[in-house]
């Protein structure tokens, strides 16, 4: 797989300190997206706007990346990240900055 972008220091640490660890889940993530009836642009739009609801802005640079890669527009990770301003509040709005820098430096 090609990579998207810069992985977070917390996951590289996964990545090195639990290898075993770190390809179960990868082969658990790639199982759950290929079991998926969306296709790879919804997933990951969809993707962005759980982990804005979550607040996991470490994850955000990575998959904005790879957002970019598969075509996804400026607008559309803003309106990934913004739709779950109602139910999740202005809580979502701390992962935008962190988007658009990198989507605008990819």
């Amino acid at each position: 797989m090609k990579p998207f972008g810069k992985i977070s220091p917390a996951f590289a640490a996964f990545n090195a300190e639990a290898p075993k660890h770190s390809q179960a889940w990868i082969e658990m993530v790639r199982s759950v997206a290929s079991a998926s009836a969306l296709d790879e642009k919804t997933q990951t739009i969809a993707y962005l706007s759980v982990l804005a609801a979550l607040r996991m802005d470490n994850g955000i640079p990575f998959h904005v990346a790879h957002a970019k890669q598969l075509g996804i527009t400026r607008e559309e990770i803003i309106s990934a990240i913004l739709v779950g301003l109602p139910a999740a509040g202005h809580a979502v709005t701390q992962v935008l900055p962190i988007a658009l820098k990198t989507f605008d430096e990819a």
